[in-house]
């Protein structure tokens, strides 16, 4: 029987797979989950032990998608996702201290862990949309990662059309032109002049609002807000575990996050049958998450970018499916919580702070202890590291428990993807582009600076979108 999914406000209709796929945001605001999860036993994780990366991703991601999609169409397409990536393990792990590991997740085609989910979303709408005869518009907001991933991903895909919001002059040069440099007609990039906040605002109000778009067309996003990429990412947590032996015994995960969404794939691998310690939440100076958990307290600062900026981000749009949890699962709940968040501020009640604690911690690094980290792990490592990774590393010595449970911090970007932050830390080595990437500076962009207006990004969107 397929899993159905539910909206976290409790008023949109109950969806397959199919349609949550196809939907991203609820039409009541709110982000879909599944209504249950697969759960594996002690004795199915062990018959997972020898599987190669796309064999345990079918495993773990056929009982979300149902009989939406045959079984040897679904193992094609995860077999041709993974294939490009550059490493035969997809996701190796590197050892940096006795029970300190570093799982890889930049082997990708765009060096960021958004490859293992966007790369995969892109076929999964391909496949679907052939299917149905139809076409769709892609809207996204990117703080980096994001954007260039999802190009890749679509860039060859006849059925769709897709628009990346980013903020103009708050990217990386590398991140930006892996987005610009991708010159085909159905890419269109976004410079907003405005920060990463403002763009997924903009994203967030045009699934709710009023269509803009020609010929009925249907929007679909590929942010974290679209339950698919949450699926995808759950892989990577039973994989490492498993490559560690660790079936019987607590990995702990040290996870670089903004958005919520790669840790909350952490906490869904916990739910179904993966022994874990703890989930470290590790952040930069804009701590939204951090402060949850320490002081019980959800709410708006004032972003303040920095050299980590992928986690430049003031709104985690996946803590709401976390939070739909500690609600009980009721929408009404929900709903009421997020009005206050959106209106002064949430203070989570004590019952669900505490429920919180017991699978979560955190950690906030400067811009400072970011480079002295960078500095610190070369030195004792002669691993490069990016400033993401940085904060992650930083985050599981300073939450280790001492219990000899091992961690896994999850390295979410090439370190040649933030020059910037890899000078600054003073170790003077210089992080190279892969070979596929080496002519990246030498290559033509294309994109448009629009001002931080959604009428204006909207109008241009109708006005590009293909016949």
């Amino acid at each position: 029987m397929s899993i159905r999914y539910v909206s976290t406000r409790g008023k949109a209709a109950e969806l397959s797979f199919e349609d949550v796929l196809l939907a991203g945001l609820a039409a009541d605001g709110g982000l879909y989950v599944p209504t249950s999860l697969p759960t594996f036993s002690q004795s199915q994780l062990a018959a997972m032990q020898d599987m190669t990366y796309p064999e345990l991703a079918y495993e773990i991601i056929a009982p979300f998608v149902g009989d939406c999609i045959a079984e040897s169409d679904l193992r094609a397409i995860l077999n041709d996702t993974y294939a490009e990536f550059r490493h035969p393990a997809v996701a190796p792990l590197v050892q940096l201290e006795h029970n300190q590991w570093v799982l890889e997740l930049f082997q990708g085609p765009t060096l960021a862990f958004k490859d293992f989910a966007l790369q995969l979303l892109g076929r999964l709408l391909d496949h679907i949309l052939a299917r149905r005869g139809e076409k769709v518009v892609i809207m996204g907001a990117t703080s980096g990662d994001t954007g260039s991933a999802a190009i890749e991903g679509c860039k060859r895909c006849d059925n769709i059309d897709i628009f990346i919001l980013h903020p103009h002059q708050r990217v990386s040069e590398v991140q930006r032109r892996q987005m610009t440099t991708v010159i085909a007609p159905n890419i269109h990039n976004i410079a907003v002049q405005g920060n990463f906040d403002d763009c997924q605002a903009m994203v967030k109000s045009s699934f709710v609002a009023a269509p803009f778009l020609p010929d009925g067309r249907r929007l679909v996003a590929v942010n974290s807000i679209n339950w698919a990429r949450i699926m995808a990412q759950i892989v990577y947590y039973f994989y490492s575990a498993l490559a560690l032996g660790r079936i019987d015994k607590p990995t702990s995960f040290s996870v670089p996050t903004g958005n919520f969404g790669d840790i909350f794939a952490g906490y869904l691998a916990k739910k179904m049958g993966l022994p874990i310690d703890k989930l470290i939440i590790a952040t930069n100076r804009n701590d939204v998450l951090h402060r949850v958990l320490t002081e019980g307290v959800y709410s708006r600062l004032t972003l303040e970018p920095s050299l980590s900026p992928s986690m430049d981000i003031t709104i985690s749009s996946n803590f709401e499916r976390l939070l739909f949890d500690l609600a009980g699962r009721d929408g009404s709940l929900l709903n009421e919580w997020m009005a206050t968040f959106a209106d002064r501020g949430l203070a989570l009640p004590d019952a669900a702070l505490s429920d919180a604690r017991v699978l979560f911690a955190s950690h906030r690094c400067s811009d400072s202890e970011t480079c002295d980290e960078i500095a610190h792990i070369w030195s004792r490592n002669g691993y490069l590291v990016d400033p993401h990774t940085a904060i992650g590393t930083k985050a599981a010595r300073a939450c280790e428990t001492g219990s000899g449970t091992a961690t896994v911090t999850l390295a979410t970007a090439h370190p040649a993807k933030f020059p910037a932050a890899i000078e600054a830390s003073g170790i003077g080595v210089e992080a190279q582009l892969p070979s596929h990437l080496a002519d990246l500076f030498e290559r033509p962009e294309a994109f448009d600076v629009l001002p931080n207006n959604l009428s204006d990004v909207q109008a241009y969107m109708a006005t590009h979108c293909r016949a």
